[in-house]
């Protein structure tokens, strides 16, 4: 059975006082949530450490919201993966939209940052969604096919049992607007499928496929509740304890 699994981004917000406070809340309410659901926050860079110490022992894991696409070297500002894990990373997220849209990252470069993140013993969060535009043209289905095959399709089956693949609707991030469950369903179902192909059934079958569009205590029960829909990546919502533990038990 694969694994179910909510997981907090919390991009760039928080110093680091009160990104340490907010892992101490998380942490403390995680005792509520059933056993069986997986617990993960993404922070920035400069809050893993202290971060990494207030989560150790606990149940939840620990991931990074980037990496690099090279090993070490002379890349003024970058973190490694072998930096990552020494400060105590378990996970971390790779071609997050704002990643693409923004700062220009290709489905190679992803490939590169999914392969060193897999080698150095990271598990990977790997993001692939449509914008706006593409959904009104109606080629949602095509560029998150195109998605998957540039990058998951260079993998092997057991690399794929370390990826968690997070489906992001870019028009419903930030914008308040939430996929329907049964829009949010299709997708997932279409990248099951999709891996499904190029894996074979099992390994589509045990692949955690999460959603992340403004998924809120209000919906996630019913984003839940999709049979191809195994957690959520939380934005906004998981900048509050309260409410990031709320959508864990909406299971």
């Amino acid at each position: 059975m694969r694994k179910k699994i909510v997981a907090g981004n919390w991009k760039m917000n928080t110093t680091v006082p009160e990104g340490v406070e907010l892992a101490k809340a998380v942490k403390e309410k995680s005792a509520a949530v059933p056993a069986g659901i997986g617990l993960i926050v993404a922070v920035p860079f400069t809050h893993i450490v202290p971060v990494s110490e207030v989560l150790k022992g606990s149940r939840v894991g620990l991931s990074a919201e980037n990496c690099a696409d090279k090993e070490k070297g002379a890349y003024t500002g970058e973190v490694s993966v072998d930096m990552l894990v020494s400060a105590g990373c378990n996970y971390t997220i790779l071609g997050h939209s704002e990643r693409r849209q923004y700062y220009g990252e290709t489905d190679e470069k992803l490939v590169a940052k999914t392969r060193l993140a897999l080698d150095a013993g990271l598990g990977v969060i790997l993001c692939v969604g449509e914008n706006l535009s593409q959904r009104e043209a109606g080629n949602h289905f095509k560029v998150v096919t195109e998605q998957i095959e540039n990058v998951l399709f260079n993998f092997t089956a057991e690399d794929l049992s370390k990826i968690i693949v997070a489906y992001e609707p870019v028009w419903a991030i930030g914008t308040g607007k939430t996929a329907t469950s049964d829009q949010a369903e299709e997708i997932h179902a279409c990248i099951r499928k999709v891996i499904a192909g190029k894996f074979g059934e099992k390994a589509a079958d045990d692949v955690t496929i999460l959603y992340g569009g403004s998924c809120k205590p209000a919906n996630a029960k019913e984003l839940f509740a999709c049979p191809d829909i195994d957690g959520g990546l939380i934005g906004g919502a998981a900048l509050k304890a309260d409410d990031f533990i709320q959508i864990a038990l909406s299971y």
